[in-house]
């Protein structure tokens, strides 16, 4: 496995923002801002999606430990319904953004867009998450905090099956809502049941 880089601007306090939930049917979507300590090297990140459970939570602890500043940020699925999931994405790390303890002279950004935050300077990358360390940290603490909140809310709806799938469109979390219905958690403005057969939200 190749080593992610460690920087994309040498000598910058430098933020990478990543999100996790965006493709979910419900839930919110969570974003991360961390600043690296280029001093503390942190072993094995890498994209959150390449990893295991477990070693996720290890390296949310690395994390923690030895980044310079991160910050978490959450949009409801209310505030998905309102804005779209786009939108969502970008105040998500804009939230995230703000959270950190110490402002950064550059952004570095997972994907291809992004509203820019106030006059901080950004960067997108394409798969950034698999190419920069502050990035990958981002996608591990973003995917980390969303998956506990959908365990929890696991508890109070166990036949969607959130503990597995974490809102995703699974085969299994289509069939509850088409048995059971939707939960103030889903997103209503999302195609939930999928090949275009829509559930009669406002019965």
């Amino acid at each position: 496995m190749n080593e992610l880089l460690t920087y994309y601007t040498k000598n910058t306090i430098e933020a990478g923002c990543d999100e996790a939930g965006r493709g979910c049917l419900a839930g919110p979507v969570v974003a991360a801002a961390v600043i690296l300590n280029p001093k503390k090297t942190i072993q094995g990140l890498n994209d959150s999606k390449k990893i295991n459970e477990s070693k996720r939570k290890f390296l949310r602890d690395e994390i923690h430990a030895n980044a310079i500043a991160y910050a978490i940020g959450i949009v409801s699925n209310k505030e998905i319904d309102e804005i779209n999931i786009l939108n969502a994405s970008f105040l998500a790390m804009h939230r995230a953004i703000e959270g950190l303890s110490i402002e950064p002279a550059q952004l570095i950004i997972d994907g291809n867009r992004f509203n820019p935050f106030k006059k901080i300077p950004h960067v997108c990358i394409i798969k950034g998450d698999a190419k920069y360390q502050s990035i990958a940290a981002a996608s591990i603490l973003a995917k980390t905090c969303r998956d506990e909140i959908m365990m929890k809310l696991n508890n109070e709806h166990d036949q969607y099956d959130w503990k597995n799938n974490k809102g995703y469109p699974t085969a299994k979390h289509r069939k509850a809502i088409s048995e059971y219905g939707i939960t103030k958690h889903h997103r209503t403005s999302f195609n939930l049941l999928g090949h275009d057969k829509q559930l009669d939200l406002f019965e």
